[in-house]
């Protein structure tokens, strides 16, 4: 990971991770809830939460509450599976122009589409719809133009009314509608879908389609980018990070000291594990925040021929400084040589900076290791399973060895 404190003693011949087994069609993980994220303020009216949810329904012209589950006090929404819903369009090949994908009419016409492009047409009565993107139980993203230009909607799908993570589904919206409104004011220094138009109470959103195609399908991909690319991104995240905005703009996303409890409580961290971490928080004390894209998975960012575009900032916000580069290095774990930029990178900050990024690491792949390792996993699923512990495993020797150096 960085020399000092990831690199292995001079007895062993493990440099990093080992580089994955080669496989096609790795299993998703179960859905399961993430670390928790700070809940959606209250409401100035003092609404409580059941009727917030019951007004953001209404809002969204879905059927009342009672058509819903259970909803389970303290829930979080779980992290979206790789490849979530149905991925109507094909595989682009880089340059490939955007209108030779296929359309398949029949997906316009299903009841969720046809919901949300009632929302859509809302606020943009000239979006014409070309073709369903992606139909999850989440989101639902279309394609289509306004005019001449090419546009995507993003809705909230109609299928979320019956989840019990409706209301933290309905506030990362509002949330992601906010973080595009704050970059028409304060424009930042990366590449990102222009805004086009928006509906806070409807959860529809309309953004420029760049052309391009993600850096990767899976939340961890079995073929990494190439270092060309690699070096593009990277060059993306801490330019994001770099950036100082208002410190109004946006919000802290994570409290690092409940993570941190939780993770302890579900026995993930020992109480030595809980104990370091929380040496680290203290002595980072109160160091300057970073902002960062807060998902920033390959997935999540486009390789255009203008060079990388983010997309998805439902979880930008401020964090401890490496966050961004803690999720990129658990999803590269077959590419040693970028695991070693990013680490590099992550030192180069100094130790304040280096102690945040492996705060961060740690929680990251605590994370990862509770959205795969559910019973049922079949081999390949296995194979990253323990790869994720052995990563697990390398930053806790980490962070036992920067604790040893305050």
């Amino acid at each position: 990971m960085y020399s000092s404190a990831t690199s292995p003693t001079p007895t062993t011949t493990r440099t990093a991770l080992r580089p994955p087994t080669a496989a096609v069609g790795r299993p998703g993980p179960k859905q399961v809830p993430p670390p928790s994220r700070p809940a959606a303020p209250r409401a100035a009216d003092g609404r409580s939460g059941d009727a917030r949810g019951q007004a953001a329904r209404t809002a969204l012209g879905l059927r009342p509450a009672e058509t819903a589950g259970p909803r389970v006090p303290g829930a979080r929404i779980p992290a979206g599976r790789p490849g979530d819903g149905r991925l109507l369009r094909p595989p682009t090949r880089p340059g490939q122009p955007m209108t030779q994908e296929r359309i398949d009419p029949s997906a316009l016409q299903t009841p969720a589409v046809r919901a949300a492009l009632a929302g859509v047409a809302r606020i943009c009565p000239a979006f014409t719809p070309r073709q369903v993107l992606r139909e999850g139980s989440r989101h639902i993203l279309v394609a289509g133009t306004i005019g001449r230009a090419p546009v995507v909607a993003k809705c909230l799908a109609p299928q979320a009314v019956r989840s019990e993570y409706f209301e933290q589904l309905v506030a990362d919206f509002h949330h992601e509608v906010a973080v595009y409104r704050a970059f028409v004011r304060h424009r930042p220094p990366v590449r990102l879908p222009r805004l086009v138009a928006a509906d806070h109470d409807r959860c529809v959103l309309v953004m420029e389609r760049v052309p391009g195609r993600p850096a990767a399908r899976e939340r961890h991909p079995v073929n990494a980018p190439t270092p060309g690319e690699v070096r593009a991104l990277l060059t993306a995240v801490r330019t994001l990070n770099l950036w100082r905005p208002p410190t109004d703009v946006f919000q802290p996303r994570l409290d690092y000291p409940l993570e941190i409890a939780r993770y302890h409580s579900v026995g993930q961290l020992t109480d030595r594990d809980a104990g370091d971490l929380r040496g680290l928080l203290h002595g980072l004390g109160h160091g300057p925040l970073q902002l960062c894209h807060g998902d920033a998975l390959l997935s999540n960012m486009l390789l255009a021929p203008s060079g990388p575009v983010l997309v998805d900032w439902e979880q930008a916000g401020w964090y401890l400084p490496g966050y961004d580069l803690a999720v990129l290095w658990s999803v590269l774990s077959g590419d040693t040589a970028a695991r070693r930029q990013i680490s590099q990178l992550a030192q180069s900050g100094g130790t304040m900076a280096r102690d945040a990024f492996l705060v961060n690491l740690v929680l990251v792949l605590m994370r990862e290791i509770r959205l795969y390792d559910v019973p049922g996993a079949g081999e390949e699923q296995r194979i990253m399973i323990r790869r994720l512990y052995d990563d697990a495993a390398l930053a806790r020797r980490a962070v036992r060895a920067a604790v040893g150096t305050r």
